[in-house]
């Protein structure tokens, strides 16, 4: 059993190298795609006007006057005035957080859910796989959209995390359906084999031999649809069930456009800022789907 034990625990250590020396490579190749370090540095600016809007603007957003509603740009106003007068550029701005809070709590959420089911559902195949896959299946047969706009609709007072746990509560099937079909190509490999001979515990097996070895196809997955995430927010205020006021999103200044369609100004913003952040997760998804691509990496 000790030499068993010590091939194992050999093999373990070669792979943990090996995974250690994959990530070093995955991380050279994405810094030599140009696209990839512009759209970081973008991320880098959204992740750094939610956290810290003041860092862009002294104006306050909810300071208005009246008389300035809907003009155009000024000094010390680039982007103009909303319909009560308010500095649209401090709008836009603080209308950042949100977005950058729904897209990326929510799609860790989903890469965090969708993985663990994804594990139990395909390495337990039998009532744990049925139980989880019967589930997701009965989710699917529902237009997500709707479910949103149900249950949303129903809510009182919606804040962010309503909005996330909803979308969490309807968007992880498709990542289990991606995790345990990874997984089934994993459960059967050699070092899972010994481990499991060995008598080490499935959670162990799970977490240091499945799990790592199953999660690219997932995390690309993830990544691509962060960009989904900033436009769904996005729609979802607008149709209103989203955000409410006095909370400033992207979402709602775009309800606000729609009723004043003679002023440019008030769309063209937000719609900038949600079409580069939502590109520029699409185009990391891309290069991140490329670089773990076994093809590819050969």
């Amino acid at each position: 059993m000790s030499d068993v034990q010590a091939v194992v625990g050999a093999e373990a250590q070669e792979l943990g190298d090996g995974r250690t020396l994959s990530n070093r490579e995955l991380l050279r190749a994405l810094l030599r795609k140009p696209q990839f370090v512009l759209c970081s540095l973008l991320l880098l600016v959204f992740f750094a006007m939610a956290a810290v809007p003041k860092l862009f603007t002294s104006a306050d957003p909810r300071f208005c006057e009246l008389a300035k509603s809907r003009q155009g740009r000024g000094p010390g106003h680039p982007f103009g005035f909303d319909i009560q007068g308010c500095d649209y550029f401090a709008n836009v701005i603080y209308g950042a957080r949100p977005s950058v809070l729904v897209s990326i709590c929510a799609s860790f959420g989903v890469f965090v859910l969708a993985g663990s089911l994804g594990l139990l559902a395909g390495y337990f195949p039998g009532f744990v796989d049925g139980l989880i896959s019967r589930t997701a299946d009965v989710l699917f047969s529902i237009p997500g959209i709707v479910v949103l706009i149900v249950i949303l609709n129903s809510v009182a007072n919606r804040s962010i995390w309503i909005i996330v746990g909803v979308i969490l509560l309807i968007g992880w099937p498709g990542g289990m359906r991606l995790m345990r079909a990874t997984v089934f190509s994993v459960r059967n490999r050699e070092y899972v084999l010994a481990a499991r001979s060995i008598g080490v515990p499935p959670v162990r097996i799970l977490r240091k031999h499945v799990f790592p070895n199953a999660m690219a196809p997932l995390l690309a997955m993830t990544t691509l649809g962060i960009g989904g995430m900033v436009g769904l927010e996005a729609a979802l205020t607008f149709l209103g069930v989203g955000l409410q006021p006095p909370s400033i999103s992207w979402g709602s200044q775009f309800g606000v456009a729609a009723s004043y369609r003679d002023t440019p100004h008030l769309f063209i913003w937000p719609a900038l800022f949600i079409s580069t952040m939502t590109i520029s997760f699409m185009i990391i998804g891309d290069s991140i789907r490329d670089a773990l691509d076994p093809k590819l990496m050969r």
